[in-house]
């Protein structure tokens, strides 16, 4: 009786400890409930994201018409605020944007621009302020972007130019997504990096374009280990992990060329023509990095995620934005018209 007494005791004791601390877990879980925005039911591991779909914008319009403008989903193990109307997004972005300032971490863009060095992908801390500050101050000001104008409108002409030609010699229809493309990344190119490095037939242009084609295949590539970190495993199997590395040790190659040929024309080592050549973004981003006396050190790895950036903030996005626009000029004859009309009177 004695032994049995021993042994019911403590598993009783251990039973009531064990209830305690699951009401005690569910009572503050469900108080923090209360303070959350609502939440579609999520499932086990995976959490929500099998309803984003083939279509994430498209359902989360759906989802937001039925649990608000301000919903809670569950990405994984990722939690994320899905914000839906503009008031919202004004209060975000605006009103309390030093709380939502941070990024989380991404581990395909962290490879790349050498753990985040860069504006898009740094954390919210002293970094990403100097950096964001440089580029505003100096290479997104308004008379630093009025300088390169030339370049803008010599780009568009030979846009219009290309879809003349295509239009008049072919008898089949003129595929102005890659024109698009082209123009964008030409355009960036000479204002980034001083010249074009596409269009070409070198091995030098084949392999630009191709780095650029896989960071924006990578850029819309879901990574199982940002959301599910016990399964970033399957990133080796499936070949993401190789690909990453792959780029990134070639798109560091390549700037590194750039920023090292730049530094040398400026030093005179290189024979060249200095009345062709063009300053760009990263003459100007070693001409700060030799004139600052500030604690802030702009070495060259933070130089060349800046570089990253512009292409990878200002190719996609820009070419998108002009297709669609195009698509929906097409859609509406009489916007057309109008646009023609006041083009002609120009």
């Amino acid at each position: 009786m004695s032994s049995f007494s021993n042994f019911v005791v403590p598993l009783v004791s251990f039973i009531l400890f064990v209830t305690f601390l699951y009401k005690w877990y569910y009572n503050l879980a469900s108080k923090s409930r209360k303070r959350l925005s609502p939440s579609p039911p999520k499932l086990p591991v995976i959490g929500n994201l099998h309803q984003l779909g083939l279509f994430p914008h498209r359902s989360l319009q759906t989802l937001s018409k039925r649990y608000g403008p301000l919903m809670m989903l569950h990405l994984g193990r990722v939690p994320a605020v899905i914000v839906s109307s503009a008031d919202a997004a004004r209060e975000v972005l605006k009103t309390q944007d030093l709380i939502f300032s941070s990024r989380p971490k991404v581990s395909i863009p962290d490879k790349i621009v050498y753990g985040s060095k860069d504006i898009a992908f740094a954390p919210y801390g002293e970094h990403w302020r100097q950096v964001r500050r440089i580029c505003v101050h100096h290479l997104l000001s308004n008379k630093r972007v009025q300088s390169f104008r030339y370049i803008r409108e010599e780009e568009t002409d030979i846009l219009i130019e290309n879809i003349r030609q295509s239009s008049s010699t072919s008898t089949s229809l003129t595929n102005l997504s890659d024109l698009l493309v082209s123009l964008t990344n030409n355009t960036i190119c000479r204002l980034a990096l001083g010249r074009k490095y596409s269009g070409g037939e070198a091995h030098e242009s084949t392999k630009f374009e191709l780095m650029l084609k896989e960071i924006m295949e990578l850029a819309g590539t879901f990574n199982v280990g940002d959301f599910i970190p016990w399964l970033k495993w399957i990133n080796i199997v499936n070949g993401l992990d190789a690909r990453v590395e792959k780029l990134a040790k070639s798109f560091d190659e390549f700037l590194s060329s750039v920023v090292e040929d730049h530094r040398n024309r400026k030093q005179g080592k290189l024979d060249c023509d200095s009345s062709s050549i063009e300053t760009d973004l990263v003459d100007l981003l070693l001409e700060i990095q030799s004139e600052s006396k500030s604690k802030f050190t702009l070495d060259d790895e933070t130089v060349k995620s800046v570089i990253f950036d512009m292409f990878a903030a200002g190719t996609d996005t820009t070419y998108t934005s002009l297709e669609w626009t195009v698509t929906e000029v097409l859609r509406h004859p009489e916007i057309m018209k109008k646009l023609q009309n006041e083009l002609e009177r120009k």
